[in-house]
């Protein structure tokens, strides 16, 4: 099986999560949905079981060493290799994996999202095509605003502190840069039905470009 690998990267609150399950729910109207796998970054966060909640929670989340991008890489091989994957499940409120995988079949698209799928070259080689999502951070602290109170429990207070310590520094050193390598770079602000069709009009395009196998 020849699996397409898709990535969608910006910053946190960019829409990134949004566009990639609306281009999920795009392409299940033309091809089965078990055709199209999809995976997030932040199941790769790190495992700390070892560590006690108050070093949890002082973690800088938005750091590349976060991330267990060696593990993302070798299940992205076994999915192209037609095998299984043990995805981990990252449970937000205690900032720990769970003890429960998300077991990941093979298929032929393969949508990855996250914040630095484009900072490593080593996870960059792997994608047939890659977008970055370009919104203000403003609007990305809203977003994250209403995301973090409202479904993970925080005070207002305590997201505009991450913001500003942690989520902006990171993003202006880490994620930014990576713009320049992406294949298509599209605004966060425009409506999703527009951002999807933009995204299946350049894997059409791709699909023509690439010699028939």
């Amino acid at each position: 099986m020849i699996t397409k690998l898709i990535a969608i990267t910006g910053a946190s609150g960019s829409g990134k999560t949004y566009l990639a399950n609306a281009l999920r729910h795009a392409l299940a109207e033309q091809i089965p949905s078990d055709a199209i796998g999809l995976i997030s970054e932040d199941s790769y966060y790190r495992n700390q079981d070892h560590l006690p909640m108050a070093e949890r929670e002082r973690v800088n989340y938005d750091h590349p060493d976060a991330f267990e991008h060696d593990l993302l890489l070798g299940h992205l091989k076994q999915l192209r290799s037609g095998l299984t994957a043990e995805i981990p499940r990252y449970d937000y409120a205690v900032h720990t994996r769970s003890p429960h995988c998300q077991i990941t079949e093979p298929s032929p698209l393969l949508i990855l999202e996250g914040i630095l799928l484009l900072h490593a070259s080593r996870l960059r080689d792997h994608y047939d095509l890659s977008v970055f999502v370009d919104t203000p951070l403003d609007v990305c602290l809203s977003r994250r605003m209403r995301r973090d109170v409202q479904t993970r429990g925080r005070s207002r207070e305590s997201v505009i502190r991450q913001f500003e310590e942690t989520v902006k520094p990171m993003y202006r050193r880490f994620i930014e840069p990576t713009r320049a390598f992406a294949d298509l770079i599209v605004s966060g602000e425009e409506e999703v039905t527009g951002l999807v069709r933009k995204l299946i009009d350049r894997m059409k395009l791709e699909k023509q470009a690439t010699p028939h196998e």
